[in-house]
């Protein structure tokens, strides 16, 4: 039984690399495709001048992938290649960019002499996050089945995380792919009862996003739980209630927990105190002429020793990350609650609805819709949390006649298995895929499957044709 067990464990996860690679392709051809035929909207977005004269390869790079440097996206890319050089770059943490830089200046090295710096990192962009989604769909695989216990429900959840609603910002320059991936290998410890491994995986998912200091909340859980019965334990075996077994654990908790979420916040702090150096108590730097004329016409803010200190900088606590949301953003809570943002809370209304759905999210939900500006609140959840991808499943699972009728998938399963030859390639793609299998049986599928999987499906293809040609996206 365990062998037979294994060999179906095998198979999801062959599906799963199957579906993720082929998804990271087709949204990448897309995007090339949705780029070239959609003339780009001007949009007031930052867009610092090219440091470099374009090689051999550059615009064959541009016109391949050009559609993943915009919006945010274009701050990632410029802090890889510049730096932190202006106050608002500090909101977007270094984690990524350094990636970024590492695989230009290593993997992607024999082609400098054909690319600059700014089209090898462009390049290591469409290479590196479709890389880390498979190594993200499989480690939430991994992680679906311990938590579920269901191999079945744990693989649709993973195939419905290969058409994730935020799907252009998994393959964009953005740092939400690192973050899920390692978020996802973070819990996966957790469950394992590897807390140590956990608490640095977890930091570095930190180091990608500010929001990584939510996962700490996991941790104090876990600690909690484990001292609790621990506590109970004590007490069956001594008999009774001692309430010094509770004092204990509670002493225990109280310092794994502190140590636990230290280790999660360091790089917070560290990435703070760092912009605290930088513009709190600036040094001679050399900033191009070309990028201060760019401050001053943005009005974009550069550490300068000749200039006032800025006003955060007195704060009791100077977070620069709180300073820029705040004046920058305008983030803070009921800040979007506007008319005119009425279509933003629409388009955040299916991602919302599903985490409504399932209670396990309601803190990162609450925070997101009245703390944040709510269009992001699609890509906060799909990056943040698998819980998105279970409520899916479990509800087309419990919905869905043609997943409940095993009999009628396995002998359309066998049938395809005689027409094709078994492999890796992606004429097999459907094979043991339960997701394409509803997809190609549309007409008859429930209309609950019609609603989850046409809200995945149309936000992951909207998101291409609109975020890669500067049109505003969740």
């Amino acid at each position: 039984m365990l062998n037979m067990s294994n060999t179906y464990i095998n198979e999801d996860m062959w599906t799963v690399v199957r579906f993720a690679t082929f998804t990271r392709l087709l949204s990448l051809v897309l995007q090339a495709v949705l780029n070239a035929v959609i003339p780009d909207h001007v949009a007031d977005a930052f867009s610092p001048p090219r440091s470099q004269t374009p090689l051999l390869l550059d615009p064959v790079i541009e016109a391949l992938f050009g559609g993943l440097s915009h919006w945010d996206a274009e701050h990632f890319l410029f802090i890889a290649e510049r730096g932190y050089l202006y106050e608002h770059n500090f909101a977007f943490f270094p984690l990524f960019p350094l990636i970024l830089r590492l695989m230009a200046a290593t993997v992607l090295w024999p082609l400098c002499g054909f690319l600059t710096l700014y089209g090898r990192l462009l390049l290591a962009v469409a290479l590196g996050n479709s890389i880390v989604f498979v190594l993200s769909a499989v480690v939430l695989y991994r992680l679906s089945h311990l938590v579920l216990q269901d191999r079945k429900l744990a693989l649709v959840a993973v195939l419905m995380y290969c058409l994730t609603p935020a799907n252009v910002f998994m393959i964009a320059g953005y740092s939400e792919t690192l973050f899920a991936a390692l978020t996802f290998a973070g819990l996966w410890l957790l469950e394992t009862r590897f807390t140590l491994g956990a608490c640095l995986v977890l930091g570095f998912a930190t180091g990608a996003r500010a929001n990584g200091l939510v996962n700490a909340g996991f941790l104090l859980y876990l600690s909690l739980q484990l001292g609790l019965g621990r506590a109970r334990a004590l007490n069956r075996g001594a008999g009774g209630f001692q309430y010094h077994h509770y004092v204990w654990e509670l002493i225990r908790f109280v310092l794994t927990g502190a140590f636990y979420a230290a280790l999660v916040a360091i790089p917070f702090c560290l990435f703070q105190f760092y912009g605290y150096q930088t513009f709190c108590h600036p040094t001679a730097t050399q900033v191009p002429p070309v990028l201060l004329n760019l401050a001053r016409d943005k009005g974009y803010h550069v550490a300068d020793a000749a200039s006032p200190t800025p006003r955060w900088c007195q704060w009791r606590i100077p977070v620069l990350y709180s300073y820029i949301q705040d004046v920058y953003w305008d983030v803070g809570f009921l800040r979007y609650f506007r008319w005119k943002q009425i279509p933003n809370f629409i388009l955040a209304l299916p991602a919302a609805t599903l985490g409504f759905v399932a209670s396990y999210i309601s803190v990162l939900l609450l925070f997101g819709i009245f703390c944040m500006h709510v269009q992001v609140l699609t890509r906060f959840l799909a990056s943040s949390s698998p819980v998105l991808y279970w409520i899916s499943a479990h509800l087309l699972f419990q919905y869905e006649p043609l997943l409940q009728d095993e009999k009628l998938f396995r002998s359309d399963r066998i049938k395809q298995q005689k027409d094709h030859k078994p492999g890796f390639g992606f004429v097999g793609l459907w094979r043991n895929n339960k997701v394409v299998y509803l997809l190609m049986h549309w007409q008859t599928c429930s209309i609950y499957t019609r609603c989850i999987l046409g809200y995945f499906i149309s936000y992951w293809f909207l998101g291409l044709a609109l975020h890669c040609n500067f049109l505003p996206w969740t």
